[in-house]
């Protein structure tokens, strides 16, 4: 029987390559994307010295034909997608008044048009599993001073519920965490449990957002 394969967008230090081990560890196969060819690399060797097996793919997710080729790859290598879990993120600071047009459609587009491009070119190639999207709680409670990722973050909440119901007729789950706190190792927010957290999400495949905080530990 092949390997199912989780697709992690957005491989970053933080959440995103402790989900790729998460997913690894419990025998997927993982495709890492992301744009720093450098770091993926470093990523790619610490999952393969773990054992796991690991492929990086360089990607700019504001690039539409760019994301899908990448996509279309992952396919032909691995054979399957089972998991997609979206966690690019762009966080150009600033208060509302401060920003400028160029700054929010930047962050706006990694933060939810590269979420909704993922989703549209992996769903055709998975005959199940999940798409899971990691959100924030600046989408329900907005701070001024990070007045950009608070406006992504609350189209990204928006975009998983009309995904989630859309899809909900096929075997294609999704779901987002919502993180309602700061990523901080040795933490109740430490991206381990994060990580922790998206997989149960993929395994579980019911609620279509969790709230991930410490009222809900």
């Amino acid at each position: 029987m092949s390997m199912k394969t989780a697709v992690i967008i957005g491989a970053g230090p933080g959440i995103g390559l402790h989900t790729a081990e998460q997913f690894a560890k419990n025998g997927y196969q993982v495709a890492l994307l992301a744009r720093n060819a450098d770091r993926l690399m470093d990523y790619e060797k610490q999952l393969a010295k773990k054992g796991y097996k690991a492929k990086r793919f360089e990607v700019d997710t504001r690039s539409e034909e760019d994301l899908k080729l990448v996509i279309d790859q992952i396919y032909d290598t691995f054979g399957s997608i089972d998991a997609v879990v979206y966690n690019a993120i762009a966080a150009t600071p600033g208060r509302p008044t401060t920003l400028s047009s160029a700054d929010v459609i930047r962050d706006f587009e990694v933060n939810v048009l590269g979420a909704l491009m993922s989703a549209r070119f992996a769903a055709p190639l998975m005959n199940t599993g999940s798409i899971l999207l990691t959100g924030g709680g600046l989408a329900l409670y907005p701070s001024a001073d990070y007045a950009s990722l608070a406006i992504g973050k609350a189209a990204l909440r928006n975009l998983a519920y009309s995904l989630h119901e859309e899809l909900a007729d096929s075997s294609i789950y999704v779901g987002t965490l919502t993180i309602k706190g700061f990523v901080q190792e040795g933490t109740y927010f430490a991206p381990e449990r994060i990580a922790e957290a998206l997989y149960d999400m993929h395994v579980q495949q019911t609620e279509v957002e969790r709230m991930y905080g410490e009222d809900h530990a």
